[in-house]
C-alpha cells in the first residue's frame, strides 16, 4: 500500500489499483467530494441560480427536449475551435484561421456556461463540489484563451500559440472533472421512458 490508499474509494481501487495515476486523480476527486470547506457558497450560488426567474427557460437549457443535459453539446464548440486553433497553429499560413477559432471559441464559451450552471444548481454537495472546480478551471481556460487571442490580435504568434496550449492543458483538467461528474456519477442521465 502507499500514501494514497486511505484516500482511493473502494471503486477506484477495483477499478485502477491504488498506485495509478487513475487511482490518484480518482482519490484527489474523492478528497474533493468529502470536503465541506466551499459548502456555504455552494448553497448560497445553487439557490440564486434556482431563483432565476427563467421559466420554461429552465427545461430548455436543462436539455429536456432532447431527452439528455444541453451543455455536454454546447461545449462542443469551445472546445473544437480551441483544438482547430492548435491545429492551425502547425500550419505556415494558419495564422488568421487560428485567431477566427479562438475567437468563435471564446464566443461560444457563454451558452455553455449558461447551460452548465443551471444544471449545477440542483447537484447534491458532493457532485457541485467537483462542478464547482470545474467551473474555476473553466474561468483558467476563458482567461489562457482570452490572453491568446490579444496576442494574436497585437500580432504574436509565439505568445499567442503558448497561451493556447496552456488553455488547452487547462480544457483537458476541466473535461475530466466535468466528465467525472457526468459519468462518473451519471449527472444528468434520464431513464429512459
Amino acid at each position: 500500500m502507499n500514501a494514497y490508499d486511505s484516500d482511493i474509494s473502494p471503486d477506484a481501487r477495483a477499478a485502477f489499483g491504488s498506485g495509478t495515476v487513475s487511482a490518484r486523480w480518482l482519490a484527489g476527486l474523492d478528497r474533493v467530494e468529502r470536503s465541506k470547506v466551499a459548502d456555504p457558497l455552494i448553497r448560497t450560488m445553487q439557490r440564486g441560480i434556482r431563483a432565476l426567474p427563467l421559466g420554461g427557460a429552465r427545461e430548455v437549457l436543462r436539455g429536456r427536449p432532447l431527452g439528455h443535459p444541453l451543455h455536454p453539446v454546447l461545449v462542443q464548440v469551445p472546445i473544437g475551435c480551441w483544438l482547430s486553433a492548435a491545429v492551425m497553429d502547425a500550419m505556415p499560413a494558419g495564422q488568421r484561421a487560428a485567431t477566427t477559432l479562438t475567437a468563435v471559441g471564446l464566443a461560444g464559451v457563454a451558452p455553455a456556461a449558461i447551460t452548465g450552471w443551471v444544471d449545477w444548481a440542483d447537484l447534491p454537495p458532493e457532485q457541485a463540489r467537483v462542478g464547482l472546480v470545474h467551473a474555476a478551471t473553466n474561468v483558467a481556460a476563458v482567461a489562457l484563451f482570452a490572453a491568446s487571442l490579444t496576442a494574436r490580435l497585437r500580432h504574436h504568434p509565439a505568445k499567442a500559440r503558448l497561451w493556447s496550449l496552456g488553455g488547452l492543458a487547462a480544457v483537458g483538467v476541466t473535461g475530466a472533472l466535468g466528465g467525472h461528474v457526468a459519468y462518473r456519477r451519471a449527472v444528468g442521465a434520464w431513464p429512459a421512458a
